[in-house]
């Protein structure tokens, strides 16, 4: 280097300076970024825009998370996914959750996160099939997939409202067959999620004056609905990743309240074959009717009433043998939720 290019190379010197930390942090901060793989409860339908939003907006990244979802096609599939560790979180149902770890004790499963405080376990029927209140199933034929989230919450709804299981025709049903055989007539009632079901037979032309809604919630059951579930080896391991998925997932969520309509499209890109109307009603119900309850608004997004939930187990335990009864905490960890403030609804 000749001497008189050292003046030169000293007004630079800062410039040069800059370069190196920008050089040298941006492969730092590449490493820092999370993958982390989710998993949801079913297909993509109304009611996942909550977790594509914050996918859309970079919420995720934000937190310096690069997140990939999945769809299930069971309410254990997303448990044994987490549980083997080929997915690091997702959204399951919290009482096939409390009866996956009773079967499997050593499953590292636990919920951070409560969505559904108010389940959307549900029966649907026709009232011109004489369908009216619980016990009007008696002598009726209802169809319910035996692989979906509200199957077994059957035997606990028919013996807290005095059904005669042995008077039903508990027929084992396709989800797929569902509304188009109830629209047919050719069942009387079926089981499932209240925002599936009832949505899905509108959709099939039945009157809504002939539709009647039974949810589970408002016949007795004490029971929560899904929530976010997380790997616990994971969430030892990777705390702050964890605590940044909550985050982002909270304001996308909040987002999707605020405006459903718009919060629908992150499902309509995704899916060619969904209806927007149908999409949006499914995810305005569900909104209404599972996640801005009295109990959300009361505690907060997430959180959850213990009490409660040692009450649920207790009514689980009616029609379900445990091994080994679990306590609230043993099924439920409040430590990752966002602080209160934040999860406030407004």
């Amino acid at each position: 280097m000749r001497l008189r290019d050292l003046p030169a190379l000293g007004r630079c010197a800062p410039m040069i300076v800059a370069a190196l930390v920008l050089a040298t942090s941006a492969p730092a901060r590449a490493q820092q970024t999370t993958t982390l793989r989710f998993t949801l409860d079913g297909r993509l339908e109304g009611p996942a825009a909550m977790f594509l939003v914050p996918q859309d907006k970079g919420y995720f990244q934000d937190e310096e998370l690069d997140v990939s979802l999945d769809e299930a096609a069971s309410v254990t599939e997303p448990l044994a996914r987490i549980a083997s560790g080929s997915h690091d979180i997702g959204f399951a149902d919290i009482n096939a959750l409390i009866r996956y770890r009773d079967q499997n004790p050593a499953a590292p499963v636990k919920a951070i996160f409560m969505v559904y405080s108010k389940p959307p376990f549900a029966i649907v029927g026709r009232k011109s099939r004489g369908i009216s209140e619980p016990k009007s199933l008696e002598g009726k034929r209802l169809g319910a997939p035996s692989n979906a989230a509200t199957f077994p919450q059957w035997p606990l709804f028919a013996k807290i409202n005095a059904i005669d299981v042995s008077k039903v025709v508990l027929e084992n049903i396709a989800t797929p067959v569902r509304a188009p055989m109830l629209a047919a007539g050719q069942l009387d009632a079926a089981l499932g999620y209240a925002f599936r079901v009832y949505v899905d037979l509108k959709d099939r032309g039945v009157p809504v004056d002939d539709i009647v809604l039974m949810q589970m919630a408002d016949y007795g059951l004490k029971l929560y609905g899904s929530a976010i579930v997380v790997n616990t080896k994971f969430a030892a391991e990777k705390p702050e990743a964890v605590r940044g998925f909550l985050r982002a997932f909270l304001r996308g969520m909040k987002d999707t309240i605020r405006a459903p309509a718009t919060a629908a499209d992150a499902v309509l890109k995704r899916d060619d074959s969904a209806k927007k109307e149908v999409e949006i009603e499914r995810l305005r119900m569900v909104i209404r009717e599972n996640i801005v309850t009295p109990e959300a608004r009361s505690l907060g997004f997430g959180a959850i009433d213990n009490a409660r939930l040692e009450a649920s187990i207790s009514q689980i335990a009616l029609t379900y043998p445990f091994k080994a009864r679990p306590k609230a905490g043993d099924v439920f960890d409040a430590t990752f939720l966002p602080p209160a403030a934040e999860r406030r609804v407004n």
